[in-house]
């Protein structure tokens, strides 16, 4: 296994990761912590950053590439946006340098669609798409990317043409915690109630213009007829994901694969959801997706420890 060549940095608005990666893509170490974009923006991010360097050791000289929030507005240092339609190469070309360090520093820009009618902005989920799409995805997508704010990206000829986000995961940690529906779900356990889920899924799916009212009805069921505290929390989640895909798949091109890009637990909701659908889908994991985006954006942008022109 060959030295390490750079390292890839996925910094979040809550979450820091870290690989010290070779030439070959390999994870050689890693780091974790809260340290995401809120806390480094009062530690100071270049201390943040030097300090998980340290604990692995890094060479001085070793160049870094970063995806996600430090690009943002509040972040390290803006990293602007690329427009729609937007070819994943680009993102390369409006790479930021951190000026005032002793090492190579670059962070990735965001994607916008600067659409009056439809506005929208994604940033750090374009090098997932990156990672599982490739520099120049030949073949069209349409893309879901699961998470507290849902992306849904339309890939054609190459490039971003279109995307949306939907609040999915903030509307149910919403309902869960501050309605009604907090009696329902206090005290659930981890297991999965795939039944709930799904019929869920397929109710609101069904009739998204439903919605309000199939939440309710998630307190008047236990109410009137008990219940599980996993059954109500798959309930509420199974409805807000179907009324998110209802929104997406209606209309979708049937030539067109979907690709889920998720992990952990909404990887298995979202499979479920999709196979309730009975609607074909390919997998890749998220981590690995942005791990691999960062190491292709990494492999573009420097060679032989030099940086391109």
């Amino acid at each position: 296994m060959s030295g390490p060549s750079y390292v890839a940095v996925d910094w979040g608005t809550s979450s820091f990761r870290l690989w010290l990666m070779n030439a070959g893509g390999q994870v050689l170490g890693e780091r974790r912590s809260d340290q995401g974009m809120t806390a480094a923006a009062k530690a100071g991010f270049a201390s943040v950053l030097q300090s998980h360097l340290d604990a692995l050791g890094v060479p001085a000289g070793l160049p870094v590439v970063i995806c996600g929030m430090a690009g943002a507005r509040q972040g390290w240092v803006e990293a602007g946006y690329i427009d729609t339609p937007a070819h994943l190469s680009d993102i390369l070309k409006g790479a930021v340098v951190v000026s005032g360090q002793a090492r190579e520093i670059r962070i990735l820009p965001g994607i916008a669609q600067r659409d009056i009618a439809a506005p929208d902005v994604m940033r750090g989920e374009e090098t997932q798409l990156l990672g599982a799409l490739g520099l120049d995805p030949a073949d069209a997508a349409d893309v879901c990317m699961p998470g507290t704010h849902s992306k849904w990206v339309r890939v054609r000829g190459g490039a971003v043409a279109r995307f949306a986000t939907f609040m999915t995961g903030e509307l149910f940690s919403a309902a869960a915690r501050d309605t009604i529906l907090s009696h329902a779900v206090g005290g659930a356990g981890e297991t999965i109630d795939s039944d709930a889920f799904g019929a869920a899924v397929a109710e609101a799916f069904a009739a998204p213009a439903l919605a309000a009212n199939l939440l309710f009805r998630v307190r008047a069921r236990q109410l009137l007829f008990g219940g599980s505290a996993e059954a109500a929390r798959e309930t509420i989640s199974g409805t807000l994901i179907g009324i998110e895909l209802a929104a997406n798949l209606a209309e979708r091109e049937r030539a067109t694969r979907v690709m889920l890009i998720a992990s952990g637990r909404l990887q298995r909701l979202y499979q479920i959801a999709f196979e309730r659908l009975s609607i074909p889908l390919n997998v890749v994991d998220a981590e690995e997706a942005v791990r691999r985006g960062l190491a292709n954006a990494a492999a573009a942008i420097w060679q032989d420890g030099r940086i391109n022109a």
